[in-house]
């Protein structure tokens, strides 16, 4: 009987001593990427999915502006439209000359040149979503219909804090317009949770984006830049632009990083009126990324 009370103390001891860390790390974890938010003379959100029920966010309903991020969303609806209209990914879509703008970023533009051409949905997503490539993500506006066809999708999906209401081209020409693509920490975690688990898109379309998010080139300072070599991520980033005072209007990276063991978390972070300079504004994004990593790293039973 003695034997029975006391083996059932030791589980005792061994539950509340446990609980308690969990918790004490988490209040760590905020404390430290608060530190970090606070240091910074820039509007900072951050949302990381930490385990069921448990999202850590810091300014979770802020409306940011989303630079490229937006275009993860606009893939979403693209393979919606496909879904729904029973379309291959490598539909043809004509590519011609005023297509190719020369005053913006465009690594279609700079590899094939001119015009004149058809390439498939699947690669116009490629070129928009890993390469962030605006003259691509116009086509697929096109194609689409506008950005209202992008929004109205989003809206079914009930991100009530996102809106996708202009093009690369109205951006450009107009600066301010950048400001109208907007979503919040939490909507950005939430949609990213939803695409995870593969509620957002057929398998084979699903598969197809997780794998274009994972070959996404740009940003690789961002999410990715304090993480291990192993560590897997598949993210979307955005730049906007700076205004004439020198201030950054959106530095963001949103993603979904796949530890070597098996477990996965959802993570935003979206930077906005950033006085720093750009490289500062990377580095606050790779640190708070490596925060939540390091939180995982130490919680190794956490469930995902």
């Amino acid at each position: 009987m003695l034997r029975r009370f006391l083996l059932l103390l030791a589980c005792s001891a061994a539950l509340t001593g446990c609980r308690p860390t969990r918790i004490e790390r988490r209040a760590a974890l905020e404390r430290e990427i608060l530190a970090i938010v606070d240091s910074m003379r820039a509007t900072v959100g951050v949302a990381a999915v930490l385990g069921p029920g448990d999202t850590l966010a810091i300014g979770p309903h802020i409306a940011f502006p989303m630079a490229s991020v937006y275009k993860l969303h606009q893939a979403l609806a693209v393979l919606d439209s496909l879904d729904r209209g029973a379309l291959p990914l490598d539909m043809p879509i004509p590519v011609g000359p005023s297509d190719l703008r020369p005053d913006t970023w465009s690594p279609l533009r700079d590899a094939r040149p001119g015009g004149g051409y058809e390439l498939p949905i699947a690669e116009l997503l490629t070129y928009s979503i890993a390469w962030s490539d605006n003259n691509a993500c116009d086509l697929l506006f096109r194609f689409l219909g506008g950005p209202e066809t992008a929004n109205r999708h989003i809206k079914r999906l009930g991100l009530g804090d996102t809106a996708i209401a202009t093009d690369e081209q109205t951006m450009h020409a107009d600066p301010t317009t950048q400001f109208l693509n907007r979503t919040s920490p939490i909507d950005a975690v939430r949609l990213l949770e939803r695409f995870r688990r593969g509620e957002l898109s057929n398998a084979r379309h699903t598969e197809f984006l997780l794998r274009t998010l994972l070959a996404t080139v740009t940003g690789p300072n961002k999410l990715k830049g304090l993480l291990p070599p192993d560590v897997r991520v598949a993210h979307k980033t955005g730049n906007g632009f700076r205004d004439r005072q020198g201030i950054m209007a959106a530095d963001n990276d949103i993603g979904i990083v796949f530890l070597p063991d098996g477990r996965a978390y959802s993570i935003a972070v979206f930077v906005t009126e950033s006085r720093e300079c750009d490289s500062l504004d990377a580095a606050v994004i790779a640190r708070i990324s490596r925060c939540i990593y390091d939180y995982f790293e130490a919680c190794p039973q956490s469930p995902r």
